[in-house]
């Protein structure tokens, strides 16, 4: 369909492009889910009236949440290459981005998490505490599958993020259609190759937007 539209465009490249693109997006979501879940656990339960409520771990975790959130994606990219050498081995390609993916995405995701669970009604969680439910009972029996459907529509708007964030780090030889866009559509001045990587990226977009609220409606009970 796009070697139609677009004559210059070759299916191959945009194949192997869009797999960049998606490997990157999910294999990151992963660690985004995992950390970002942890980390907003975290502010949760030590904020003022949380199950361990501590404000010195509080203020200093949402610091640096709030730093890395601040800094720039493809700044954050830069900054982070020493680290990326040390543990890929390479600064370059999609396993390269992958790392400042998860860095500069789970504290936005962080901050979705503790959003969704404050938004959990405070007499469950009060009925759980007066049972004598332990604190691992009442994360997995009431925070989270309480707050299932905004953490559900958290990871979609994330996922989106993502994409873009893919896509600038193509800029810097991460591969995907960032890649793909920049250095053989923008850089040649080949304009059909950026139309075309846009074209897909919407599509992609619209995909996981769709699951997402797919999967938040059909586990969302009220």
């Amino acid at each position: 369909m796009l070697s139609n539209l677009f004559p210059n465009v070759k299916a191959e490249d945009m194949i192997e492009a869009t797999y960049e693109t998606l490997y990157m997006t999910l294999l990151s979501l992963v660690g985004v889910v995992i950390f970002g879940i942890l980390l907003g656990l975290l502010l949760y339960l030590t904020n003022k009236n949380g199950i361990w409520e501590n404000r010195y771990i509080y203020h200093s975790t949402s610091a640096v949440v709030n730093f890395f959130r601040a800094v720039p994606f493809i700044i954050l990219i830069l900054l982070l290459f020493p680290f990326t050498d040390f543990l890929i081995g390479t600064v370059r390609g999609p396993n390269a981005a992958i790392p400042a993916l998860i860095i500069g995405s789970a504290p936005f995701y962080a901050r979705l998490v503790e959003i969704a669970l404050v938004e959990v009604d405070k007499g469950v969680v009060e009925a759980a505490k007066s049972m004598g439910a332990k604190t691992k009972t009442i994360i997995f029996k009431v925070l989270l599958p309480e707050s299932m459907p905004a953490l559900i529509s958290g990871i979609t708007v994330t996922s989106i993020a993502l994409i873009g964030y893919t896509a600038m780090a193509g800029l810097i030889g991460a591969g995907g259609l960032g890649n793909r866009a920049h250095y053989y559509g923008f850089m040649r001045r080949d304009f059909d190759v950026v139309l075309a990587c846009t074209i897909i990226i919407v599509i992609i977009v619209f995909i996981f937007q769709f699951i997402g609220d797919m999967i938040s409606k059909r586990i969302d009970k009220r």
